[in-house]
């Protein structure tokens, strides 16, 4: 497209060039015609009227060759003509082609860019400020996938019809590319809550049913907001703030506005530092496994731990999951960072006690991996640890995405010995479907409802319900959150069989947890190696 709008002026020149030829030959046409044919003329006619000499042939000639090339100059000037209008017209479509989105009539990103940047400067110029103003589709991919892109480039049609009818005249708007829009415009620095309403009748309208290829399509919109006259130097600083204004209502919970403030920015600086430093932590094993006790709550024996992530920073020390857990879900780290936890928590439980088990947590992200089941089978293989000594915790909400490949994941790990665990249960569905569709060994209780057992009737409730179910359907309940011995006793007569929380003490390091055990006595003298018998059935069975 580039070289297309580059020659077009190298065309019009020698098209230049053509008619300045073209014109000066008929030009000296004429002037030949009018000397020869004057001539010819006057001695044609003395020849007719007064029986004088007749023209002479060669005059006649000329005066025939000038009439020729008159004609022939003003074809070859016609021709030209529509030449330059039809290259004037494709450069025109090129230039549109170039500056504007086809699909909905909008600028694109670089043209918003040219004339966002001379709107700013009248801005300034007319002591105005400019409003920028980003708009992202929320749930955009799911009308694609439902229902294919033709509906889906409908439905922006549509969108970017209604976002034409909310910008005030003068503005400009343009399609950035897939579902986000941005829209710019002049307004009075004194008086921003003219553009809180345009923002709140946008989001207001994308939140209502749009109508494309006859269905009737549900999205809503996070939109950003920023202004020239807060420090923002030029259409680049502005196109930035809106964008991550943009992101932040998003992270908010979709279907709203935000202005951009600057915390934003350091907010989103130093999510990004945090991004970088993941991805060296995780090979690096920066990202180290901490351990929690699991206590049996009849008798008060240790019984296990539940493993837990934690990032021991160089510089900054130690991080919590809180922090780069969902920076690592985002990403798609999340699978090499819970395989690098789990082979670390394999080996160091190696040598512990044999009635100590370790609990992992599965992330939703690794429940569409198809060689789940595989993977883990290969880090138990390679670190020696026993099968039956691991129990994989599993959240319901995760089982929503694909019921059927997280049944043949579970199946291959209970195949291999390995036991699984519904957590979280009680702040989803807490679907019955799923307890039958899945054979759990465990159901473990959210530790939001444990907590507030003794205050809240409605989690005493679920609680009691929880213990009752589990009872029923002979699953052993494990109650997170045990923070004192009144939320103690309290499952204990309800019949919970495990529980783990601060009570028990906080989540130990390597170190720490190695010493306790040898305090009770619960390690064993050298650690078991890996069988190579067992190694090989586990490689047949996990294949």
């Amino acid at each position: 497209m580039r070289m297309e709008i580059e020659t077009q002026p190298t065309l019009r020149n020698s098209a230049g060039r053509s008619d300045i030829v073209t014109g000066a030959i008929s030009i000296a046409a004429i002037l030949l015609f009018v000397g020869t044919g004057s001539s010819v003329l006057s001695r044609t006619v003395d020849y007719y009227v007064n029986g004088g000499a007749p023209a002479d042939r060669t005059l006649v000639i000329a005066m025939l060759l000038n009439v020729a090339l008159i004609l022939f100059g003003w074809r070859r000037h016609s021709a030209l003509a529509v030449e330059v209008a039809t290259r004037t017209a494709a450069e025109e479509r090129a230039q549109t082609l170039a500056s504007r989105d086809p699909l909905t009539g909008f600028l694109n990103r670089r043209s918003i860019a040219e004339e966002g940047g001379a709107m700013f400067v009248r801005a300034d110029r007319r002591h105005k400020a400019m409003a920028l103003v980003m708009l992202d589709l929320d749930h955009f991919k799911t009308v694609n996938d439902m229902h294919g892109h033709a509906v889906g480039d409908a439905l922006l049609r549509t969108v970017a019809a209604e976002i034409a009818g909310l910008i005030p005249q003068g503005g400009i708007m343009a399609r950035l590319g897939g579902d986000e829009f941005a829209c710019a415009f002049l307004f009075d620095p004194q008086a921003p809550e003219t553009i809180e309403r345009i923002a709140e009748r946008l989001v207001s309208r994308m939140a209502q049913p749009f109508e494309a290829e006859g269905l009737a399509l549900h999205v809503s919109a996070s939109v950003g907001i920023a202004r020239s006259d807060f420090d923002c130097p030029n259409m680049d600083a502005l196109m930035r703030s809106a964008d991550i204004a943009m992101y932040a209502a998003k992270k908010s919970g979709r279907n709203r506005y935000q202005w951009f403030d600057q915390s934003m920015e350091r907010e989103l600086k130093a999510r990004n530092e945090l991004e970088s430093g993941l991805r060296v932590a995780i090979p690096r094993q920066e990202i180290v496994p901490y351990f929690e006790q699991q206590i049996d709550l009849a008798t008060g024996d240790l019984n296990g731990f539940e493993v837990l992530a934690r990032w021991e920073h160089p510089v900054r020390g130690l991080i919590s999951p809180e922090r780069f857990i969902p920076i690592a879900e985002e990403t798609g780290l999340i699978a090499e960072l819970s395989m690098s936890v789990m082979r670390q928590a394999c080996l160091v439980a190696r040598d512990w006690d044999p009635s100590l088990t370790i609990s992992v947590n599965i992330s939703p992200w690794q429940l569409r991996d198809a060689w789940l089941a595989q993977k883990i089978i290969k880090v138990l293989v390679e670190t020696g640890f026993p099968s039956s000594r691991l129990e994989v915790e599993i959240t319901e909400s995760s089982l929503f995405d694909n019921l059927a490949l997280a049944q043949s994941i579970v199946g291959s790990l209970k195949n291999q010995g390995v036991r699984i665990a519904l957590d979280d249960f009680g702040t989803g569905y807490s679907s019955l479907a799923h307890l039958r569709a899945l054979p759990f060994d465990r159901i473990k209780i959210d530790k939001s409802f444990v907590t507030s057992i003794n205050e809240s009737a409605d989690s005493a409730a679920i609680v009691n319900a929880i213990a009752r179910l589990g009872e029923s359907l002979n699953l052993p309940v494990t109650a997170e959150g045990i923070e004192d011995q009144a939320i103690e006793e309290r499952l204990k007569l309800l019949g919970c069989a495990k529980g783990q929380g601060w009570l028990y003490g906080r989540p130990l390091s390597t170190t720490a947890v190695r010493r306790l055990l040898a305090e009770r006595g619960m390690l064993r003298t050298a650690a078991p190696e890996p069988d190579s018998t067992a190694e090989v059935t586990s490689q047949r069975r996990a294949g």
